[in-house]
């Protein structure tokens, strides 16, 4: 069942998304070479606490961490550890927090450092496929709408949409109804209506659209090790357009 949110609940959801997002830019603002991905882990944790909010992802189904931090192959679900980023990868960083009983959810890929035409070329179209998504998160029109934007604006750069994982309606739970692919024929699915809150979230990849889980259960990598990248926001569809939750106030 979807979820219409009234009001009172988008005010609570825009105060979520406005931490996460503050938190988001925080620890992106902390990659640099040679600091951990631990590090990155434990700064996300403590902004939360900070500002009054849950980290989401911790003991979600079991994640150990407070953040995702997935680099360079790496599509999603990256745990944070010892590992430490060098010159010329890619960092994509993945937060959530609860807030008050509400979730908001946001993600953003990151260079470490100066890095190659090719990652900023992904970088950039993953960017703007979310944002063509978002500009399809739009009463009336249906939820496959926001699919194919993306699917259509990726491939007509000459990437590849992962499949396997998708976005995902929010609000109350974490991941709530309906799932929002990034690929598929326009018009299709639910009509989108007033007050669905949504976490659109392109992950795209240089090559195949393929991935495959690592041994520890929770790191997705793209099957031929190409890079990937990741953008995610928290979106309320309303009568005036799609608004973006997960902003800083």
């Amino acid at each position: 069942m979807i979820v219409l949110k009234s009001e009172r609940e988008l005010e609570i959801m825009r105060k979520a998304g406005a931490i996460t997002a503050k938190i988001l830019h925080e620890v992106a603002e902390a990659v640099r070479p040679g600091i951990r991905t631990l590090d990155l882990d434990i700064l996300a944790s403590e902004l939360a606490t900070k500002y009054g909010a849950k980290a989401a992802f911790k003991g979600y189904h079991g994640y150990p961490a407070s953040i995702c931090v997935s680099v360079d192959e790496e599509v999603v679900h990256g745990i944070p550890g010892e590992r430490v980023l060098r010159e010329g990868q890619l960092v994509s960083l993945d937060f959530g927090v609860l807030y008050n009983g509400y979730y908001g959810d946001s993600a953003i890929t990151v260079p470490v450092g100066e890095v190659s035409d090719e990652a900023k070329r992904l970088i950039e179209v993953t960017r703007t496929a979310l944002e063509k998504g978002i500009e399809q998160a739009v009463v009336g029109r249906r939820l496959s709408d926001i699919s194919h934007a993306i699917q259509t604006y990726v491939e007509a750069n000459g990437f590849a949409v992962v499949r396997d994982y998708v976005g995902h309606g929010i609000g109350r739970q974490m991941h709530e109804a309906p799932p929002v692919p990034n690929f598929g024929l326009p018009d299709r699915g639910p009509r989108l209506k007033e007050g669905m809150t949504l976490a659109i979230e392109p992950m795209v990849n240089v090559s195949t659209w393929e991935v495959e889980v690592l041994a520890d259960g929770w790191t997705v990598v793209t099957k031929d090790r190409s890079l990937s990248a990741h953008f995610e926001h928290t979106v309320a569809i309303l009568d005036g357009g799609p608004e973006i939750l997960t902003l800083m106030e």
